[in-house]
This record gives C-alpha cells, structure tokens and sequence, in this order.
C-alpha cells in the first residue's frame, strides 16, 4: 500500500479549517472553520474515452463549490446523513443548522439553537433515521430525521467530548473530558462504563480525540473482525469487536492524534495528528494506516500544520486532510489480491454480508469470466500458465493451502503447508512463500500433467527437482549441496530482522528484510550466494529478466536499483543505481529485455531503458505485462467498482517510444532509413514491423531479410511463397489475407475474375456462409461437391451452438442422413425421424442407429420396422421384450419361427419377482397373453394382503381382476380349441384344475365379507346374519377369525345364541387365535351365556320351492329334500325366486327384483347389457 499527495485546496481569506467531512455516496464536502466558514465543494472527475485518462488518472474539478451563510461562530461539527442526503453542522454557540439540496444549492431545513452550551458530536445512526447530539454539559439530545425529537437526558457531572452510534442502533457510547467510554442503551439508559485497555501504563491526563465504529454498509473483510475505534491524544488507541469487548486490538503510534477515521469497508483506518522529525526538533503533520488487527501499513507525512480532521471519499480511493487554511488530498494504491497470467487477469474481492472471498478469471482475449468461491483467501500470484491462491484451512489446525489453478481456475495440484503466509512470489517453476521467519520453496509440478501418455516413463526416469519441496528459516545460509528437510518447526523460531518481501525468477530467489538486508539465493539449488545492503526498508522487490539487476520500492514509495554484477570501487559486488524517483508504487521489468522497465509514480507511467526514462503516460492502472516492447495495464481501482461485470475499457495498452518512432519513420522517411534505425537499436517486435511494412509494399527481399532477423520460420516460408506467384495482384490479395484482412483479399480475387480463389480462401478460413454466397454468383465444374460440404458445415455451425432447428434446414440441403437423425432426436421430432427412416432403403447402416434411438423414446413400432428392414429380426423382438410389448414379440416370434420368447419371458417375470416387482410381472404377464400366470400372482398378491389385514375392497378388486384374466384364458382357450382340439389338452395340464374350476371364490368371500358389513353397520341385522352363514362355506380364503368374530357378533345381535355358541366355541379352538385373545373371548362368552340360554331365537320362515316344507329365513338348504339354494350376489340372501339375471362375464345370479336399481353387476362390476 502506497499514499501519496496529488492536489490542494486553498480556503479564502486563510480562514482556519476545524472540520471536513466526505458525503460516501454523492461525493460532497463539507468543511468548517474559523468566523462560521461552511464550504460545500466537490470534485468531479472529467473522465473521456482515453481508457488511461480514467479513475485516479483522470483530471478532477471543483463542480461545486457553495458557501452556507447561517453561522457567525467557529464550526466544529460537521455529519452527513448518508441515506437522506442532509448535512448537519454545529458552531460554538451551540446553533445547530440541518442542510438540504434543492436544484444544485444548499439551503437550511432545520434550525435548533438551545444557548446553554456547545455541541461536541453530533452522529446519524446507520439508517439515518436517528440523530444523537452531544453538549459539552452533558446533555444528550435523540431526534428523527423529520426533526420531532424522540428523548432527552441530562448525564450530571460529566463533559461530553464524543457520541458514536452502534451499527444496528440499538447503542449509544459517549466519550468524556476524563478519558472514559460510558454506553447506553438506544432509549438512553445508561448500561456500564467501557474497559480502557491502552491506557494501561499511560500516565498523567489523557484527552479522547476520536471515536468511530464503522457500520458495516459494505460488509466486514471477516467475522467478527474489529469494527470500533477509540484514539487518545498520546497515541493510544484500541479497535474492539464490539463495546464488551475485552480483547481488544492496542496501537501506540507515537504520535500525538487529533483524529481518526475509517474508509468505506472498515478494513484501513487513518489516524492523524503530528510526530517529531526524524533528526529536527519540529513537529510535522502525519497520517498513519492501520488494518483492523492494528497492523501499520504507511505513514504519510504532510506539508503545514496542524491536521485538525480527516476524511475518506467514498470509494476509499482518497482521503482528505484538513490542515490549516487547506484540504489536501491524498491517493490510496491499495494491494489488491490479483494476478496475470496466460491472457488472464484473476483477483479477489468481498461482497457485503459473505465470508467467502469471490475470485473472477477473466480472459481478456475471450473476455469470458470464471468466478469460484474460495474461503478463507489470503494471497494470489501468478506466472506465465499459472496462478497460486493461498488459503487458510478452517479446521482451526493452523495449516495453509497453496492451490494451483490454471486459466479457467481449475485446480492442477495442491500443498499444505504450516507456515503463516505474509508474502508470496511465484516464477514458471516455483512458488515462494514466506512468513516472517520461514521460506517455502515448492518447485510445482506441470510437465507430468500436459506431457503425452508416451512421453511418461521418460519424464519419470528423468533426474529433476520437481516437486520437492524445501523450508529455510531466514538466518540460515543453505550450500545447496545437501537436501533440506522440511521441519515447520525451525520456521516459528523468531528473530530479529522479519522479511518484509520477497521475489523470484527461474534462476534466482531474492529475500528482502526489514533492516534493508537483501539476501539472494541460488535456484533450484536453494544456496545462499550474496548478502547485500539497503539504506531503506524494501516494500516490492522485482527481478529482471536475466536475475543480475533488482528494483526496490521502499516504504515511503522511493525507487532504487540494485546492480547484483556490477563492482564497486573497493572490488564488492553489488552497486545502486540511484533513480530520483518517489511516490512509485508499481514496476514490472520486461521479459524480453533485461534493460527496460516500466514503473508507475503517481498516475505517470514511465518507460525506462538503461535508466533514461521516456515521456510519462497518464494512466493510474497496474502493470501486468510488458512484453515485446508493449505494457498492459488494467485498472484495478475501476474494476472493483463492479467486480462482477469487468469492461474490456479498463485495459490499457501502451507502446515504447523506440517502436513509436519506428512506425512513424516508416510512414514518412521510407523503408530504407527505418532499415537503418532498426540496425541501430534492434528488437525482434522492430524486424517484425518492418517486415510487414515491407509486406504491404511488396518489398519481399526486405521482408525476408526482416522475418530472419526476428527468427519467424513461417514469415520466410511465406515470402517465398509469394515470390512463386505470377502477379501482383494475387501477391497484394496473399498479402492481405496474412493480415486477415480477408474482405480485401476476397474483393482482388474478384476483380481478377478468379472466384474460385476467393472460394478456396474462405474454405480455407471456414467461412462457409460466405462459401455458398460465393458459389451462388455462379456455375461451375466441381460446385456442386463443395456446396454440399457448405451445407454440411453450416449445420455443423448452429449444432455447435445446439440450434438445432437451424441446422435440420442445412443438413437437409447437405444430404447428411446421419446428422439430421441426430438433430430430429434431439429436438424430439420423431415424425421427422419416422419419415427419415421410411425414406432410407433396405440395409442401409443408419437404420441401426435410429432403430436404438426409437427404442430410447419408447416408439416400439417404428424400431422394429427398422430392424426388419435390415433383417434383424433377434433384434427386433428385443426391443419389445426392453420396451414391454410382450404381445407384439410373441408375434413376432410366432411369425418368425423363433422360439425363445418364452424363456425370456419366464426368465424376465423371474427377475421382476426377485425385485419384489409383483404387479410388474403381472403386467408382463398379461401382455405376453399369459393369463394364467398373472392370475397366480394375483392371487398370491390378495392372500398377502389378506394376512396382513389390508383394506378388504382392495383384496376383492385383486381376486376379481385375477378372476377376469382366467376369463380371458377361457376365452382364448375356446378360440385355440376351434384350430387345434389337442391343444385344450396340453393347456389345461399346464395349470392348476382348482383354479379354472372356480376363479371366483377369492372374490365371492370378499364380496359377502364385505356385503355383511354393510348390513351390520346399516342395522339389518337379520341381512347381515344371513350373508354371514354364507362366509363358513370360505375358511379358506378367509381368515378364521375373521369369518366367525363376524358371525359371534351377528347372531348375537339377531338372538340366535346357539349360532353365537358355536361361533365362539369355534373361535376359541383355533390356532390362529394367541392366548390373550382366547382368555379374553372365553370371558365374552361367560359374559353373554350367564344372561342367555344358547338357543336361536325364530326370526321368519320360508317355503321351499321343491317340496313346500316350511324353513328358516336364514337357511340355504331345505332340510325335508335337501335342495341347496343359491345365493344372489345382489343381497347375499338365498334365492327362491324363478326370475334370475346372470352376469354374462362371472356367470352369478341374482334375483331380477334386486338388480333393477344397479346398473353393473355386484361381484364383478361388468356394465349390464
């Protein structure tokens, strides 16, 4: 981080400055001074489309610049409402005036004059609803933003110097003339009075000169991190997570402070006040920054005195300094975490309310972005293919993460390591990492990663330091001549000089210490060659091409260079080269020149070659490239404005002046003096300008003469390419096609008349739509052939970019079967795919595929029209038996005489069996026409249900659809019978007799089960009685219990007790019963048979229809002739009367009475005709 001055405003008539404050958002400010003096300036920058004349570089004037008269005393107090857009300011007779903006001017909204003492502070609270204002006599006002005030309070005995708002409102601390901190509630109850803990040793008086608890609009750079400032006018100062906290963050600055304040994200705060010169007597104004964790980042030292306030823009890109009767402003380089490498810019930033840090990769060729989430990101470097993100492991283990990532951000390896990073350096084979004690060397692995397979076993038997990994600490002096174990011990072992920085190149290791001390070690060996010393503290080191000339920026932004082979006069290596040069803050050495470098000093950029600098260019961005005589810079500054949208405008390009000049004495002196310049300062990118110079002159022996100097191979095979063509008019048209200006190449073709020049140029460049515009101007011999592939390449073209549609249309026209099937797939037009295949002829190979391809979507159908069409009729049955349209590959198995359809069906029931796929199989079944085989499994299915008493309708619903498949088989068995008499044999002894005899019993028990429910719950007992009698004739398809708990409960209900008797006693011997219901049902009939004698009671009679005896209602037998009545499935009653109506499915009776009110049949639910 680097702070330097960059402009000054003078306040008229020398009117002593009290107060400044910055407005974050819209930019203005306000300051205060002596006679009631209150300016509202602000500065707006003039930014144009020049990309190097924007953000900090960009020139700045005052667009306002409005003095408030309402004042007559000295203002001490200024305070913007951020989110209401008003300004307060209080003079020293107490007179408080609120400021609004109506059309571009200030005027007074509020006025509040309370003549009894002086405002020390006066604070908004975040949402600027709330204001808090501090007397000197201890009374605290609370108001609303429309002026109502909301309480008061009067602390006695105490003088108030400071108020300060908590971030959610809900506290107030107030500072007083003691020293002390006292915090209260937001409704002004007082709660405790603050620990100091940076006073401790302090003596003699101490004056609170600031405190400020940053709100937290932007996000906190971590949990929990220190938020709330408190400075003394000593130089003590504590930074607190929170008002109770007692571990605070203790700074002495050595300094005398009379202000401070935070920066937009709470992550720097300033503190300003005045120290001693070093080696003077007089004080000098000073600004110092600190992190959060107290850690001291600059000091910056200010012209006059004294510094009475100090405030930051909003962006936190500047800082303004009240001193005197001016403001100064002051520019802030902050180190960003950020990268280039491989054409790709890659940094970090945080949004509001997430701990995680987002990394962007952006290619700046491409201009794609790849963001990651990366927890816990603590540094980021970069090198040619490569860049590093280190990261602090979570797990509270101490342990750090080096990832290494490529372009797109994925990761190609990682390292842990336990060793606290502070400084990072990454070359094209190591990674340097560094606390304050250790050195990390990794020397990364990539070759075993991108070499090819068959290159393997020699780039494993190869004798190479990859992948070792060594640790230092910095007071050792390594040989290199032994391998060095990697103990994190030794590196925690503290010492006196820390490292401040490091840097790296393939070669070389450079360490810089706190003391000045520069020491450079040998790579890959890791051996301590040179020690050398600095008058200064080193900030950024940086190595040139050949490793033999260091640049050091100091501390206080000063350049130095370092020539480590060049000899002093008492025969030491190692001389400065002394550069006037201050306020630097970036450099980066080119890579292809060891004498030129590019450095940043303010918002210059200058050029140096062999220490003579060239014109400076305005540009405030950072240097992430120089090569080949041309520097690119990004705006980091501009970027972080909106991180996630980064513009192609904020990169700028800028080109040395020897290849400046070099363009120009080609466009007005002529090739053969450029010639001559060239020979006098020769550069590869300078052959290569005047090479193609020459080219568009078609001075080929130059161009030749050009390409050799810079060693471009295809430049000298493409001369000599030209000086074999019979015109000029096809060398301009070559020419410029090596331009790739292709329009101009086209348009020479044309106008020779050779169309079919400019058609195999556009071949050759793959632009097919300007290929078929070409052919379409004219006939030709061979037209046709390179149509068809334009077609093809076209619908090559949007399938690419899955515009499918688009590519049907082109490859329709190509004649390309194959890829239109692909297309019609995906875009699921199976119409279209079903007349392509109607349309194919026998045989042909894409058949095949578009026969799998139905088979995918379920079309059974067409895939086995196409598997006939090519004969494979296995395959086809196949695909019914995937598809389970087991009807259609019986069929066809019939047709075709092939007899494993059977076994591959027996074979597929059993696997859905064994998946305890029942019904599955029932299906599968009854598609292959199996009707018996589904009935059986059926069956097994409601007796399962039937033990595990499910509901009893959904057992019928399974024994009748179980009844209705035998049905069916009885059906199709007639149809077998009328062509084959033997074949009703061989089926019936292929099933179970019981079951063809009577498929209806499972459902008929059900069926009665649940009709006697019905009566019973509807109170026709008798009814229900009567149906129950019919359930003993199914104790097998019933449970027992079930059967006769019914009837216990029916007949006893009725007082037929005989019947109730003999239910019970037939309960009461089944096995199915467990003893605790057997105790509980013999106590139920102790109950019922001590109270009633076991004897039926006579409910009706009935007259038998054969011999007239005179019978029981309830009977199904007459007991005179014994004639069995049936039962009507309609009541469940018995049925005397000779009008019948039979099912014509299940074949059951009922009387025609009952069945006038129904219009399906009870048992089977089969419509009646």
């Amino acid at each position: 981080m680097l702070v330097y001055l960059s402009k000054k405003i003078a306040i008229p008539n020398d009117a002593k400055l009290r107060c400044i404050g910055w407005h974050m958002g819209k930019g203005w400010i306000a300051c205060g001074g002596e006679n009631g003096l209150l300016k509202v300036l602000k500065l707006e920058a003039q930014e144009g489309k020049d990309v190097k004349a924007k953000g900090l570089a960009a020139p700045s004037n005052l667009s306002m610049n409005q003095s408030l008269e309402g004042h007559n005393g000295d203002i001490h107090v200024v305070a913007w409402n951020e989110e209401h857009s008003k300004l307060t300011s209080s003079d020293q007779n107490g007179l408080i005036i609120v400021w609004f903006l109506y059309k571009g001017m200030w005027y007074e909204e509020m006025i509040n004059n309370r003549n009894k003492s002086i405002v020390r502070g006066i604070q908004w609270n975040k949402e600027g609803q709330k204001i808090c204002i501090a007397y000197d006599d201890g009374a605290v006002i609370v108001g609303s933003v429309d002026g109502s005030r909301l309480w008061g309070k009067d602390i006695k005995g105490i003088q108030l110097t400071h108020v300060e708002w908590s971030p959610d409102g809900k506290v107030l601390i107030f500072g007083n003339s003691k020293g002390e901190i006292h915090i209260y509630d937001s409704h002004g109850t007082y709660n405790s009075k603050m620990t100091i803990q940076c006073l401790t040793n302090a003596t003699g008086a101490v004056k609170i000169v600031g405190v400020a608890w940053y709100k937290g609009k932007l996000g906190y750079i971590e949990p929990n991190c220190p938020c709330l400032a408190i400075a003394y006018d000593i130089g003590r100062a504590q930074i607190m997570r929170h008002e109770l906290d007692t571990n605070p963050v203790k700074i002495d600055s050595g300094m005398l402070v009379t202000c401070i304040a935070w920066n937009h994200t709470g992550s720097l705060l300033a503190m300003g006040g005045s120290q001693k010169a070093s080696g003077a007597d007089k004080d000098v104004s000073v600004v110092q920054f600190y992190t959060p964790h107290g850690e001291h980042l600059h000091t910056l030292r200010v012209p006059g005195k004294p510094l009475s306030s100090l405030s930051w823009e909003g962006g936190g890109l500047r800082i303004a300094l009240a001193i005197s009767s001016f403001i100064y402003f002051a520019n802030i380089r902050h180190d960003y975490m950020w990268g280039y490498f491989s054409n790709t810019v890659v940094y970090a930033f945080q949004k509001p309310d997430h701990v995680e840090h987002f990394v962007i990769f952006w290619n700046l060729v491409s201009n794609e972005k790849f963001p990651k989430m990366v927890k816990n990101l603590v540094l980021i470097a970069s090198c040619k293919d490569f860049c590093v993100l280190i990261t602090r492991v979570g797990d509270g283990s101490g342990q750090y993460s080096l990832l290494l990532c490529n372009a797109l951000g994925t990761p190609i390896d990682c390292k842990y390591i336990e060793l606290e990073p502070c400084f990072v350096s990454m070359s094209h084979t190591h990674v340097i990492v560094t606390s304050q004690t250790g050195i990390f060397v990794w020397h990364y692995r990539t070759m075993s990663r991108l070499a090819a397979p068959e290159l393997m076993p020699h780039l494993i038997s190869r004798k190479s330091t990859e992948g070792q990994e060594r640790l230092i600490h910095v007071d050792d002096h390594p040989t290199g001549n032994s391998e060095i174990a990697v103990d994190f011990k030794k590196a925690h072992v503290q010492t006196g000089d820390p490292i401040c920085c490091v840097c790296n190149s393939e070669k070389a290791m450079v360490v810089g210490r706190a003391s000045g001390t520069i020491q450079y070690y040998s790579l890959p060996k890791l051996a301590l060659e040179q020690v050398f010393s600095l008058k200064c503290r080193p900030h950024k080191i940086a190595l040139n091409s050949n490793s033999m000339m260091l640049s050091v920026i100091d501390i206080n932004g000063v350049l130095n260079l370092f020539n480590m082979e060049k000899k002093n006069k008492d025969g030491s290596v190692g001389c400065i080269e002394t550069l006037d040069r201050k306020d630097v803050w970036d450099l980066k050495w080119a890579e292809d020149n060891p004498d030129l470098f590019a450095m940043m000093e303010k918002t210059r950029m200058y050029i140096f070659r062999k220490l003579e600098p060239e014109e400076p260019v305005v540009v405030s961005g950072h240097i992430c490239y120089f090569n080949d005589m041309e520097v690119k810079s990004i705006l980091l500054d501009e970027i972080m404005k909106d991180p996630e949208s980064p513009s192609e405008e904020l990169i700028a390009h800028m080109e040395i002046k020897s290849l400046r000049d070099t363009r120009s004495l080609l466009q007005t002196v002529g090739i053969t003096d450029a010639h001559q310049f060239i020979e006098d300062n020769p550069h590869p990118r300078l052959w290569r300008l005047l090479a193609e110079f020459s080219l568009e002159h078609l001075d080929l022996e130059m161009a030749e003469k050009a390409f050799v100097r810079c060693s471009d191979y295809q430049g000298i095979q493409f001369v000599k390419r030209l000086k074999v063509l019979d015109s000029s008019s096809k060398q301009n048209a070559e020419v410029a096609a090596y331009f790739k200006r292709f329009e101009d190449a086209e348009r020479i073709y044309l106008e020779m008349d050779r169309r079919d020049l400019a058609v195999d140029l556009r071949v050759k460049l793959g632009d097919w739509f300007k290929v078929v515009q070409l052919l379409k101007t004219g006939g030709g011999a061979g037209d046709d052939t390179i149509l068809i592939q334009a077609w093809n390449a076209i619908g090559d073209y949007y399938a690419d970019r899955q515009k499918w549609q688009h590519a049907v249309t082109y490859y329709a026209q190509g004649k390309n079967q194959e890829r239109l099937a692909e297309c019609y797939y995906i875009l699921e037009d199976y119409d279209g795919l079903e007349k392509l295949a109607s349309s194919l002829p026998e045989n042909h190979p894409l058949l095949h595929s578009l026969a799998k391809m139905f088979v995918t979507v379920g079309m059974c159908e067409q895939a086995v029209h196409c598997y006939i069409k090519i004969g494979k009729m296995k395959e086809a049955i196949d695909s019914c038996v995937e598809l389970n349209q087991w009807d259609q590959a019986v069929n066809l198995a019939k047709k075709h005489n092939i007899k494993e359809i059977d076994s591959l069906l027996a074979k597929y029931a059993t696997y859905l069996l064994e998946k305890d796929k029942i019904l599955s199989a029932v299906e599968l079944y009854h598609k292959a026409n199996h009707f018996i085989e589904a009935a059986k499994l059926l069956i097994k299915v409601a007796s399962s249900a039937s033990e595990q008493s499910l509901n009893p309708l959904k057992i019928k619903k399974i024994y009748v659809l179980a009844a209705l498949l035998v049905e069916k088989f009885r059906t199709v068995l007639k149809d077998t019978e009328k062509q084959a008499d033997h074949s009703k044999e061989d089926m019936l002894l292929s099933t179970e007799s019981s079951l063809l005899d009577n498929p209806w019993r499972g459902a008929e028990a059900y069926h009665y089960f649940l009709m006697a429910q019905r009566y019973l719950y509807a109170g026709k007992i008798e009814s229900a009685l009567t149906t129950t009698l019919v359930l003993r004739e199914y104790e097998g398809v019933l449970p027992l219990v079930d059967i006769y708990s019914l009837l216990a409960l029916c007949s006893c209900a009725a007082g037929t007790f005989s019947l109730c008797s003999k239910a019970l006693i037939k309960l009461e011997s089944s096995k199915e019963l467990s003893e605790d219901l057997r105790i509980l049902y013999d106590q139920l009939s102790l109950q019922i048979f001590t109270r009633h004698p076991p004897k039926d009671k006579v409910l009706g009679h009935i007259i038998c229809p054969s011999c007239g005896a005179e019978i029981s209602d309830w009977s199904f037998a007459c007991s005179t002739c014994n004639m069995k009545f049936p039962i009507c499935v309609a009541t469940g009653q018995p049925q005397l009367s000779s009008q019948l109506w039979i099912c014509q499915v299940c074949k059951h009776r009922a009387n025609t009475v009952d069945m006038k009110s129904t219009r399906n049949c009870p048992l089977c639910h089969t419509p009646k005709p």
